[in-house]
């Protein structure tokens, strides 16, 4: 799908003169506008680091216009192939073509939209408005939810039948004493605002009218984090019983003296007694593989395997069936050489399910590449995740009625791409919040041709930062939280402070994070008795203001951010541990230091932007980019509150504040693309006769599989673009490199555009 958003050729009026960039974002996390234009319009916002004033209105694109009057662009129309631009074109009606002659008369479109405007004149264009295909389709049949869960916050961008105006909502993602699931809330609220029917708390919800919900949610990333999954075992071919608490060895820090060896997922291991080796050229004096009568077969790269043992399955139910009497609930199949040969692990999953394993996870279908190591870790945080996921899904949708089932449901995947709920999976979950945002600001902040955007999703519990240049940038390998995951996952880099990252005075030094005071209690202005934390210091100093923030608060859900008690207990925290320590530190007869509690909310804040600096100049500058070049895209609930300090720091001029800055992963959920991703195990060396047409045969059926399942789910061959890697390693090493197909007309493989 394409994005589609409101654009009029309009300017703004001239700023008032006490509108600072604090108050602008301020209204930002609100999602109200302190700024605003002749029309509801969807842009960006370029501020001046300086002044904090907006200076330029990014409008881009060609647009279209609604039944009710609206109008509606569609954004990246440069980079948009012949045959899309065809598609768009055909969806201006008659009416919409009259409409937009008179902006043209007026000179306020731009020539690609004029071009278009003459194409679709002259191809008679198809009766119906706009909008129907894309994010912000106007004439959806039924609601449309977008929602990211995050660990403070849970937004929902809801797109509404017969409403022009998306409805966003923003409510806690824990709060027990008033909704168990915070996504099931902000659809209720959605659904009883929209069409003014009750629609109680106690009661499941009508899904009738809802067509579909896409989630992003950090529902894996903190299970990893808290080590809050399902009981795990892991079973391994025999001998191998240590190999995922050994790893790889890698010390993160060279320099650190105490090293700490990272923990595993599982609780248990189960040593299968089975055997496969690769057929190599036997050494001299040993006995021929043919005479020790061991069966030799072709393994799925074309490697010639020798089938020591088969597994003993028989001594193996009477093991898994004394793990399940435990109480583990997911078991991790690792076996040696599967990525080659997977039917031992295919028998030995088998088994485990019959036993009564809800979750069996074979490292051969998660991850079919070499290296026992990393499959292994792989297999076991699948394991381990998955059955959170489905816990987490099933009792999302018990708070609906029946009719749920036919409504299309899917998850945000960590490589930006959405899947359906039922193949969402573990492994592929730990980077589903962050994507949403990178998806939602490459998709609207960046231009052709212009500078590379950095962007900023400051949260409540975190900060991702990203890059984008005109392509998705991705890795194939992450650690997280001790443990390495291979998979396709967007390139986000991750640090611990937040606007609920908590404030700490240590031995004369201001400490931000990384605890988290969360969304319970929150942060001492939330009224639930919790802890100073960033949010606390941006409302003391008036960078955020009560009167445009959600009146969500105390007893009754109704009242606005706590400001007395705010500044009440950074006084505490002065007299109590600042200045008595300034008193006891002090040279003798000098006076001891004072501060205000502004200062000392100040001080905070410094430390936390300088936090937020690092991984952004570890993205750019240690990679050999220019931070100054870039342009900061300022997103999340905390972002606007930041932006121009960080921006300042690292030497940026610009910073773009989207219109939905405070839910904007919300909205890259909305315009996200489904994606579909296969990968299988080959031993090939390029270069050897007929190895380039074996590579092309295997990517065909590779890529005839993932269109089968995306047709499956509706798409057509002409939305669908398929994306080629080969995972290229030079002779006599042991380290690939993901490499994708050069584009037309040669060159070398580089990121991936972003996954249809």
């Amino acid at each position: 799908r394409r994005s589609l958003g409101l654009l009029p050729a309009a300017r703004f009026p001239a700023p008032r003169p006490c509108c600072s960039v604090y108050e602008l974002c301020s209204h930002r996390v609100a999602g109200m506008l302190t700024l605003q234009a002749p029309e509801d319009i969807d842009r960006h916002i370029t501020l001046d680091v300086a002044t904090g004033q907006p200076v330029v209105i990014d409008a881009l694109g060609p647009v279209v216009v609604n039944s009710d009057g609206t109008l509606s662009r569609i954004t990246n129309w440069e980079r948009m192939e012949e045959s899309e631009r065809n598609v768009a074109k055909r969806r201006i009606s008659k009416r919409n073509v009259e409409r937009l002659r008179a902006f043209r008369d007026k000179g306020e479109l731009k020539q690609s939209l004029v071009s278009a405007l003459a194409a679709a004149s002259s191809d008679g264009a198809a009766s119906g408005d706009a909008g129907g295909g894309g994010a912000e389709g106007r004439n959806a049949s039924g609601f449309r939810f977008s929602i990211d869960r995050g660990g403070t916050f849970t937004d929902v961008y809801a797109l509404c039948p017969g409403e022009a105006v998306p409805r966003c909502v923003k409510l806690l993602s824990v709060d027990p004493a008033n909704y168990p699931d915070a996504p099931r809330e902000g659809i209720r609220r959605v659904l009883e605002a929209a069409t003014g029917v009750p629609h109680p708390r106690g009661e499941r919800l009508n899904s009738s009218r809802i067509e579909w919900i896409r989630m992003g949610t950090t529902v894996a990333t903190n299970a990893l984090l808290e080590r809050d999954g399902a009981r795990t075992a892991l079973l391994v071919s025999k001998g191998f019983a240590d190999v995922l608490h050994i790893g790889s060895q890698a010390r993160p820090d060279i320099f650190d003296l105490r090293v700490r060896c990272p923990g595993v997922l599982y609780e248990a291991v189960v040593e299968v007694d089975e055997r496969v080796v690769l057929a190599k050229s036997e050494p001299p004096g040993e006995e021929s593989a043919a005479r020790r009568g061991l069966r030799r077969v072709r393994g799925e790269t074309g490697e010639q395997v020798l089938i020591e043992r088969e597994p003993d399955l028989d001594a193996l139910r009477g093991k898994l069936a004394a793990l399940r009497a435990s109480g583990v609930e997911a078991v991790a199949v690792v076996l040696m050489h599967a990525y080659t040969y997977r039917q031992h692990e295919e028998a030995v999953a088998a088994l485990a399910r019959e036993v009564g394993f809800a979750q069996v996870t074979t490292s051969s279908s998660t991850l079919p590449m070499v290296k026992l190591v990393p499959r292994g870790y792989t297999a076991t945080a699948d394991a381990y995740l998955t059955p959170h996921i489905k816990a987490y899904l099933a009792s999302f949708v018990a708070g609906f009625d029946d009719d749920i089932s036919k409504v299309e449901i899917s998850f945000m995947q960590s490589d930006g791409g959405l899947a359906p709920a039922d193949s969402f999976c573990g492994f592929r979950a730990v980077l589903s919040g962050p994507a949403g945002g990178y998806i939602g600001y490459a998709k609207t902040a960046h231009t052709p041709g212009g500078p590379p955007v950095i962007g900023f999703d400051m949260g409540g519990t975190s900060t991702d930062v990203s890059r984008y240049a005109g392509s998705v940038e991705q890795v194939f390998e992450a650690r997280l939280a001790g443990v390495t995951i291979q998979a396709p996952q967007l390139d986000i880099k991750t640090v611990a402070a937040g606007g609920g990252s908590r404030f700490f005075f240590r031995e004369g030094r201001l400490a931000v994070g990384p605890q988290s005071v969360r969304a319970h209690p929150g942060p001492v202005c939330y009224r639930k008795g919790g802890q100073l934390a960033t949010t606390d210091a941006n409302l003391l100093l008036g960078r955020i203001r009560p009167e445009h923030f959600p009146r969500i608060f105390g007893p009754g859900e109704d009242q606005p951010l706590d400001v007395e008690g705010t500044r009440a207990a950074f006084e505490a925290m002065l007299s109590g541990e600042v200045h008595p320590f300034y008193e006891a530190t002090s040279p003798a007869g000098a006076p001891p230091r004072r501060m205000s509690v502004e200062q000392l909310a100040h001080g905070f804040l410094e430390v936390a932007n300088e936090a937020m600096c690092r991984p952004i100049r570890e993205m750019t500058q240690m990679r050999g980019h220019d931070a100054a070049a870039h342009v900061l895209a300022s997103f999340g609930g905390a972002g606007g509150q930041h932006a121009c300090a960080v921006a300042r720091s690292l030497g940026m001029t610009r910073v773009y504040v989207h219109r939905h800055a405070s839910i904007l992963s919300a909205v890259g959920i909305a315009l996200a693309d489904v994606v579909v991703e296969k990968q299988e195990a080959a031993a090939l060396t390029l270069g050897e006769p007929g190895a380039a047409e074996r590579v092309s045969v295997r990517h065909a059926a590779l890529a005839a599989a993932v269109e089968e399942q995306l047709a499956a789910q509706g798409f057509a061959p002409p939305l669908l673009r398929t994306d080629r890697f080969l995972n290229l390693r030079y002779a006599g090493t042991d380290t690939a490199i993901m490499v994708s197909e050069p584009a037309a007309g040669g060159g070398a493989g580089g990121p991936p555009p972003p996954p249809p």
